[in-house]
């Protein structure tokens, strides 16, 4: 009885670590939206900085607490839009500076000169006022330090009484600390994003390719320029010996006298290693062609048919250490949709890139990347365009709009997304629909890359069809991609 209970305690403590690693992973993928790490961001950053500095004004009396309210909007400026004109260290420092100094100019000049009187006697004067906003505007414009909240910091000394330049101290002080904090943030945290989050950009550099079909070569290569990025990776060119392979292995009584597979699983006969070998020798010629080439280390495995191709390719990737499978694309019967092979890959736990190919190149140097949104899909099609095209090639990430209301946003989107790109890069955004726009252009690329749409319902894909459907006579090569 105790032995079952501790199996039924170890069950739970199984699903709950498997529901933690999945709630994790979609947390992670949730970030991976720039929106989404900003809005983080905000919510961390700038309560830990409004604490640090209420310990600095209980520490030190030259920090005010009347600073708090402009200091805390500067803050959250800076956290929300880090690549926004007023997210400038030198700006928030600068203006937030610039304005208490501008108010404290202000109310020392009506005192002595106009008033006569003590600055400690003006109070809150209605002409140090407007002097304040005059001379914080003019100053900030000149330097080129206009800030919003530097205009509080200038209006917020005639509260002060007669601690003017103190306050001044205590302003900048303060605002050098936040400053300190998000150059910090937005050098190690922000503009590294890519390599914390984006999960293709540290991985996905051990391909295996199942050779498949007459475009199964270029699909090898494709998958050999993904990996060649990385200096860890590898290609794993896969052939599945089934029984045609067999029977022709016994009729010719092929014996292997040159390169062997690397392993053959299941292989229970003579005939089946006979096939595999005479597959090995043709996938090692492919091996050395591509090694040659690219530069990647390939390797080479000879699987024989259980009756489930599909289920053999996910077993060698596990077992090869393999986290991105290549393969040609193959359509369903009637040309429409999926093959039941390439459905059971696009529905399981490893990302696939599926090659629709159009031509005999084998370098794709210009490639469109067509984007709905900002997603795990998009940061993956992106990663993959930038390993091909390297640093000679050029890569366009497009969005299409139905409105003009919309462009803004798409923009924006796409400069989220584009910002880590190393590859040179452009955005287009077209009010045009998608499949209109990729064949109108498509004669300029080397490649387009699509998703596969697998994050959306049936009901979705029954009313719209997936773009990579919709695309079907495109004269240049597709790139299915489906992420897990």
């Amino acid at each position: 009885m105790l032995s079952g209970l501790r199996k039924r305690l170890a069950a739970a403590r199984r699903r709950i670590a498997r529901v933690e690693r999945r709630e994790l992973r979609e947390f992670r993928r949730w970030l991976e939206t720039t929106t989404n790490l900003l809005h983080v961001s905000v919510l961390l950053f700038v309560p830990l900085l409004v604490g640090l500095v209420t310990l600095l004004a209980n520490t030190v009396g030259a920090v005010s607490f009347l600073l708090f309210p402009p200091l805390a909007s500067g803050t959250y400026t800076l956290f929300s839009d880090p690549e926004g004109q007023y997210s400038e260290p030198r700006t928030f420092v600068g203006g937030l500076t610039v304005g208490a100094l501008c108010g404290w100019g202000a109310v020392e000049f009506l005192a002595t000169v106009v008033y006569g009187v003590p600055p400690s006697a003006v109070g809150v004067d209605a002409g140090a006022a407007a002097l304040a906003v005059l001379a914080t505007g003019g100053a900030t414009w000149v330097l080129g330090l206009e800030l919003p909240t530097a205009f509080s910091t200038a209006l917020l000394v005639l509260f002060t009484g007669g601690a003017g330049l103190a306050y001044v101290g205590g302003v900048a002080l303060s605002s050098s600390l936040v400053a300190v904090v998000f150059v910090a943030w937005r050098s190690e945290i922000y503009e590294e994003r890519a390599r914390y989050l984006y999960h293709t950009t540290e991985a996905d550099d051990h391909v295996v390719v199942p050779m498949r079909g007459d475009d199964a070569p270029k699909a090898a290569m494709f998958g050999a320029r993904i990996a060649a990025a990385h200096d860890a990776g590898k290609v794993v060119l896969l052939d599945v010996v089934d029984d045609e392979d067999v029977a022709a292995a016994e009729r010719e009584s092929i014996r292997s006298d040159g390169a062997t597979a690397e392993y053959v699983e299941n292989a229970e006969s003579s005939a089946e290693q006979d096939a595999a070998d005479a597959s090995a020798r043709r996938l090692e010629t492919q091996a050395a062609r591509i090694e040659t080439k690219v530069g990647v280390r390939c390797e080479v495995v000879v699987a024989v048919a259980d009756g489930d191709h599909a289920g053999t390719v996910l077993a060698t990737a596990d077992e090869a250490n393999c986290d991105l499978v290549v393969t040609p694309f193959e359509a369903g019967d009637g040309g429409g949709g999926l093959s039941p092979f390439l459905g059971t890959l696009f529905g399981s736990a490893i990302d696939v890139v599926a090659l629709r190919s159009a031509s005999d190149r084998t370098e794709w140097k210009r490639i469109m990347v067509p984007v709905r949104s900002a997603s795990n899909v998009a940061h993956a099609m992106l990663d993959y365009a930038e390993r091909l095209a390297g640093r000679s090639g050029s890569v366009s990430v497009c969005s299409c709009v139905d409105s003009e209301r919309d462009r803004r946003r798409a923009e924006s989107t796409l400069a989220n997304l584009t910002e880590t790109m190393e590859a040179r890069c452009e955005t287009r955004v077209s009010r045009s629909s998608v499949e209109s726009f990729v064949e109108r252009n498509d004669a300029h690329y080397d490649l387009v890359m699509l998703g596969a749409s697998t994050d959306r319902s049936a009901a979705s894909k029954f009313f719209s069809r997936p773009t990579y459907e919709r695309v079907a006579g495109l004269e240049t090569d597709v790139a299915v991609v489906h992420t897990a």
